[in-house]
């Protein structure tokens, strides 16, 4: 079984996915991780880096031919990235929500624990933070729209969509693997 978990900025994407991970014992491969550090090695962070994919489909294309791979040669993982649903059609595919004002206080919290790691835009505030988010969804939207036709934020794509704004991590964890999707394809 494999499961592909995208959704918002700040929705606990990369927290729920590891802990999923954990509790079925699967590997846990992060596509987001990967562009970060693609845009690193470019001196970019991460929102210029996708606004340069805007015409560079081979920022893109990269990380999608690997995770389109992954999909056909391996099993028992769970994957966290924007497309990987669609890279990966066979895949339970779980969608994490946020209210924006919330997922971005949690990324304006990580970033002033972890200020190295993300590699957000350089913002001053968590106001700043939420269009510097605003703007990152819209350059999703613009790239993947572009390159595939498709809508990495509709919900009608994915099998199982929740609400993370008044959970913790574990409840949303907990929730995904107690859904009968993947509890009885264990």
């Amino acid at each position: 079984m494999i499961i592909s978990i995208s959704g918002t900025a700040g929705s606990g994407k990369s927290t729920v996915a590891k802990m999923v991970a954990e509790k079925l014992n699967f590997e846990s491969v992060y596509i987001g991780g990967i562009r970060r550090e693609m845009a690193r090695k470019r001196s970019m962070t991460l929102a210029e880096y996708n606004e340069y994919g805007e015409t560079h489909p081979e920022t893109d294309m990269e990380a999608d031919n690997y995770q389109a791979e992954l999909g056909k040669t391996k099993d028992n993982f769970v994957i966290q990235g924007r497309v990987s649903y669609h890279f990966i059609p066979h895949s339970v595919k779980v969608f994490l929500d946020v209210e924006l004002d919330e997922g971005a206080r949690r990324i304006w919290q990580d970033m002033q624990e972890n200020p190295d790691e993300r590699n957000e835009a350089k913002v001053s505030s968590q106001e700043e933070l939420k269009q510097s988010l605003i703007e990152r969804q819209e350059s999703d939207n613009t790239r993947y729209q572009k390159y595939y036709n498709l809508s990495c934020y509709n919900k009608e794509n994915y099998d199982i969509v929740i609400d993370t704004t008044h959970m913790t991590p574990e409840e949303v964890a907990t929730t995904i693997v107690d859904h009968p999707l993947i509890k009885h394809s264990k």
